[in-house]
This record gives C-alpha cells, sequence and structure tokens, in this order.
C-alpha cells in the first residue's frame, strides 16, 4: 500500500550490511563512514554552492556601483584599499 502515492524504498544506509554500517561495539548507533559515503555529493554540492554565493556577494560588494554607497558596511575598508 502506498501512501499519497509514495512507494516505500530503502535509505541508503540500508543498502550496506550491518557489519559495516554500525561500530564494532555498539549495534545501535550507525558508523560515520556509512552515514557520510552515501551523502558525500550533497556535502560537496552544498560547499561549493556556498563557496560561489560568498564571491558572488564579495563581487557585488567591491563594484563601482556600491564601493561608495553608504549602506555598503565595507565601505571604510574599501576606501582604505584604494588609497594604497
Amino acid at each position: 500500500m502506498s501512501f499519497l502515492g509514495l512507494r516505500k524504498w530503502p535509505t541508503p544506509a540500508r543498502l550496506f550490511p550491518p557489519r559495516l554500517c554500525y561500530a564494532p561495539s555498539s549495534h545501535i548507533v550507525p558508523s560515520l563512514p556509512c552515514i557520510v559515503k552515501p551523502l558525500w555529493p550533497f556535502m560537496a554540492a552544498g560547499t561549493i554552492t556556498a563557496y560561489l554565493i560568498l564571491k558572488a556577494q564579495e563581487s557585488g560588494i567591491r563594484s563601482e556601483q556600491w564601493r561608495n554607497d553608504p549602506r555598503n558596511p565595507y565601505a571604510a575598508e574599501l576606501a582604505k584599499e584604494s588609497l594604497h
């Protein structure tokens, strides 16, 4: 039976055998490699996205249009840089 048309699919942690997913001392908590292995593409994409947003913000702050705007929190810092 499906709920709202969604079928039951195995989660990534269930794809690995239990002896690889769980720490030897505990059979309750999965080990770190078992959690990170299926999620590494999402972690990499999040890191790349954060880096690109940071660079876009930095280039926007340093643009000529906003360099001397009083609302720019880095205006004083940019004015010092332009003097050198």
